[in-house]
């Protein structure tokens, strides 16, 4: 299991878990200058005020990215309002608050965003992670 990273300019924090990565590169063509995967660390948080970095970490598609303020007492994350989007080529992305339950019976809340499977090929299904574009899946 990967370990999640955090990444702080003293207002805001920046959670990356790699293993929810399915590797878009949404944060990349958003916020170049901070999100810069050939260095390490690969997240520049300094590079852009807090505003765009929060803004950019919402459009994560994976929920691999997300944040919180460092002022608030309440850490938890952001719950956002169910909404399902079709990626061309990619994941099925499912926006808000759910509730999986497993195949073999185990539950579990996931907030923000969660990105499912499409292909057929992820190894970590029912989620995606990233095998589609290996196997230049079309739907």
């Amino acid at each position: 299991m990967s370990k999640t990273k955090n990444y702080t300019n003293n207002e805001v924090t920046i959670v990356w878990e790699p293993e929810k990565c399915i590797h878009s590169g949404i944060c990349v063509r958003g916020l170049g200058d901070v999100f810069k995967p050939k260095e390490k660390p690969w997240i520049k948080i300094d590079a852009a005020p807090t505003g765009d970095l929060v803004k950019q970490v919402k459009a994560c598609p994976s929920g691999a990215l997300s944040y919180f303020m460092n002022d608030k007492e309440d850490k938890t994350k952001e719950t956002l309002e169910t909404k399902v989007e079709v990626l061309e080529n990619g994941p099925l992305l499912v926006y808000g608050t759910l509730h999986v339950t497993h195949k073999d019976g185990n539950q579990e809340i996931k907030n923000k965003t969660t990105a499912f499977c499409r292909c057929g090929s992820s190894k970590n299904k029912p989620y995606c992670d990233g095998t589609h574009v290996k196997n230049d899946f079309v739907g």
